[in-house]
């Protein structure tokens, strides 16, 4: 009896300890599958938008102003030879014949070049308005985020969820 008790013993003892080993790897039932690793994982993603949004936000902000100087530092280094040749032409951002009464960030996704942030942008020329979706692209430089491209349009809304 005494190899036979020995044996049992010791594969109870490791199918009770069975579960917890598995828990350990991620393989078990507990509720800590969206715990420490998944946020560590989410920072980078939340710094990402919130950065971007704060770049295209300051872009938007000089587009008002008609501050040029300030619409440029948000660039990255390639686009700013091109914002100096176009920006204050007639179809520039910060052309003088037309004013940004408002301006809205609507949308901040992670798309294939880096951060999409989708805006809404009303343009006034004497008193007539138009609002025209613009859609800005951007990636980190360096320790720096900066917008490295801007399109017409914007991102098409999530698709709704069926039931």
């Amino acid at each position: 009896m005494g190899q036979t008790h020995r044996a049992t013993v010791t594969g109870v003892t490791l199918l009770a300890l069975l579960p917890l080993t598995l828990a350990g790897c991620g393989l078990g039932g507990d509720d800590t599958a969206g715990g420490p690793a998944t946020e560590a994982n989410r920072a980078p993603a939340d710094e990402a938008a919130a950065k971007s949004r704060e770049r295209v936000q300051a872009y938007l902000d000089a587009m008002a102003a008609k501050d040029a100087d300030a619409g440029r530092s948000q660039l990255c280094a390639p686009l700013q030879a091109r914002f100096d040749a176009d920006a204050t032409g007639p179809n520039g951002d910060f052309a003088d014949h037309f004013t940004v009464p408002q301006a809205t960030i609507t949308d901040v996704r992670s798309g294939p070049h880096g951060q999409e942030v989708s805006t809404a942008v009303t343009v006034a020329v004497g008193s007539r308005k138009a609002t025209r979706a613009l859609l800005f692209t951007v990636t980190r430089s360096g320790a720096d985020w900066c917008i490295t491209g801007e399109a017409p349009g914007g991102n098409s809304p999530e698709p709704a969820v069926t039931p």
